[in-house]
């Protein structure tokens, strides 16, 4: 599944691809190299409203009705940072319920774990779309009660659709209950497509059809993210790669 994201880059830079879009409410946001969805970052997310492109800050991790505690909401809210493409438009899910509240989440990049026969511990990767300062993974976005005390209000939160892995992921997320996914990703024009509000239930599937080819991501082992590190481009270094066997570009 896809916990860890990056978006080390400034806002304008959605500007270049999506130059129509529109900043909504206070957004303040500052380049980050690694954000855990388990943290429930804000982070810029595209909406269309009214045909009309919108950036706006929601929140990583929706908290469904089910969760209706305080200690469940702690308990059980990571369970919803991902949606499973084939349940978007499965009867009777909670992602089909919101199937027609699409959003984008812009990213530089985002890390995943490979199991490497013979080692403990497993080894983080980089990866991103090869000549894109930023792409574009696809997403749904809700309203959540908060269950703050202090700030009892809804908020509005997100996440970030996956999908089967293709030939590259599949090696590097082959381990763990949920091995061989990989984040939606998207192409430019898919994603303009992805937002906008007339969609039907043929057309969503189509493009949850798409996968991006293996030879369109560049990948390298990094050290874990999952560990206390600077927030900056030393996250994303390259490691030795003499003990880790190839990834073979199918």
């Amino acid at each position: 599944m896809c916990y860890d994201i990056s978006f080390a880059s400034d806002i304008e830079s959605i500007h270049d691809i999506l130059p129509a879009i529109q900043i909504q409410g206070e957004l303040r946001f500052d380049p980050t190299f690694h954000k855990l969805g388990m943290s429930f970052p804000t982070w810029p997310i595209v909406v269309n409203t009214n045909n009309r492109l919108e950036l706006h800050p929601f929140v990583w991790g929706p908290i469904p009705k089910m969760l209706n505690t305080p200690d469940k909401v702690k308990k059980q809210r990571q369970m919803f940072l991902n949606a499973r493409s084939e349940k978007i438009l499965e009867p009777k899910t909670m992602w089909t319920a919101i199937r027609h509240q699409r959003c984008l989440v812009p990213v530089t990049g985002f890390y995943e774990y490979r199991e490497i026969p013979g080692q403990k511990n497993k080894q983080a990767y980089f990866i991103r779309v090869k000549g894109q300062k930023i792409f574009f993974i696809a997403g749904l976005w809700t309203l959540s009660n908060s269950w703050d005390i202090e700030k009892p209000e809804k908020i509005t939160t997100f996440t970030i659709v996956t999908r089967e892995a293709n030939s590259v992921m599949k090696q590097i997320h082959n381990g763990g209950n949920n091995a061989g996914r990989m984040p939606m990703m998207l192409t430019n024009e898919l994603a303009e497509m992805w937002v906008k509000p007339e969609l039907n239930d043929d057309q969503i599937k189509d493009i949850l059809s798409f996968s991006m080819p293996s030879i369109d991501l560049e990948y390298w082992p990094v050290n874990s993210v999952r560990k206390a590190h600077p927030d900056d481009e030393s996250v994303i270094e390259h490691v030795d790669e003499i003990d880790l066997p190839p990834i073979i570009l199918q």
